[in-house]
């Protein structure tokens, strides 16, 4: 069996979405011949993929156009989607080309909709994957454009084309399709290693140690410009090239990224799926910063409060680095139960029913 997995560029989630699912089915099914179509680093995808795969920098959607690590840039993505529709045909075209020459078995997609469509076409047995979809977000942002008909009519015709839609929780709830099914959430479990870290960074028994992640959408912190909390450590990545102390770049401790979350005290980010996961399913404490207007907050969020312990601060204080107070009652919340991770092998379950094998 020959699997075609695209996947969105639009930051890292899509891609640890789909990689805990590609994990389970390559565990139980070896020998599959597994390529990934994405522009997402092959580094990272290698780092979460425990096996063989060939990857294709090939990618049909940008999901949205962004202003900054937390900003939609939404002019730029209205035209982007409108120029999109206009070119739909020879999008499609171009794509059967792509599909023609891999000739898969079976196609995956989070949540790229070209290549449903071309599936469909080509009569390619395909199968989507996300907790949102781009046609949801389109609606969301842009329902009362001209164009909006045009655009959501191609949108939701492509992603109505997969043989089903797995939607994993927790999940933004999708209308506009009538193929999607339920499935436990998708995570990554890490190991606890604060020893390593504590002796690698010189930390002393009492020190928080908090991880800084915006979930690879490009974009920095003025943290420069924070006050220094006593007793705080922060992990960065090495590209924002902070030198004061009490900051320490994450590449640094060479260890999986589920591991160093893991042994972190709590997480500094934006409320994404599985930024919003694996902190719940490692026991990491979240401190979010909202994504203006963004619709799959209240799920994400009202999700995590049941399964860990998650708290909100604003942009600005995120900007200024005001972080002691909401980082202190944090860390005081009690413990949730976490979620059973049930996700991965209901996804591999239907995917080998649709493939027939």
């Amino acid at each position: 069996m020959r699997l075609l997995t695209s996947i969105t560029s639009h930051g890292f989630g899509h891609a640890a979405q789909a990689l805990v699912v590609l994990n389970a089915l390559m565990t139980r099914r070896p020998d599959i011949e597994l390529h990934i179509a994405t522009t997402v680093p092959k580094p990272f995808l290698a780092g979460r993929l425990a096996h063989p795969f060939t990857c294709h920098v090939h990618s049909t959607d940008f999901g949205l156009k962004m202003a900054s690590a937390l900003d939609i840039d939404r002019a730029a993505s209205a035209a982007a989607y409108a120029a999109q529709a206009q070119m739909w045909d020879s999008l499609v075209e171009a794509e059967i080309g792509f599909l023609s020459a891999l000739s898969p078995d079976l196609l995956l997609a989070d949540i790229p909709y070209i290549p449903l469509a071309a599936a469909h076409k080509l009569g390619i047995p395909a199968v989507g994957l996300c907790s949102l979809n781009w046609a949801g977000i389109y609606r969301h942002y842009f329902h009362d454009r001209p164009e909006a008909d045009a655009v959501l009519e191609r949108l939701i015709s492509a992603y109505s084309s997969a043989r089903v839609f797995l939607t994993p929780e927790p999940f933004m709830p999708m209308p506009e399709l009538d193929n999607t099914r339920a499935i436990g959430p998708l995570a990554r479990t890490g190991s606890n290693r604060r020893d390593e870290i504590d002796a690698q960074l010189g930390l002393k028994p009492d020190d928080r140690l908090v991880l800084i992640a915006l979930g690879g959408v490009q974009g920095r912190l003025p943290v420069e410009r924070w006050p220094v909390i006593p007793g705080v450590h922060w992990l960065v990545q090495t590209g924002w090239k902070v030198e004061r102390p009490g900051f320490h770049a994450i590449e640094s401790l060479e260890m999986p990224f589920t591991d160093i979350l893991a042994s972190s005290d709590a997480l500094l980010g934006k409320i994404g799926y599985g930024t919003v996961t694996e902190c719940a399913v490692n026991a990491t404490p979240m401190l979010y910063i909202p994504r203006a207007d963004w619709p799959e907050e209240p799920y994400l969020a009202g999700w995590m409060e049941g399964h860990g312990a998650i708290a909100r601060v604003d942009v600005d204080q995120a900007e200024t680095g005001d972080l002691s107070q909401a980082l202190q009652a944090l860390l005081a919340q009690p413990p949730s139960s976490p979620p059973a991770l049930t996700g991965a092998e209901e996804a591999v379950q239907r995917l080998l029913e649709v493939y027939g094998g």
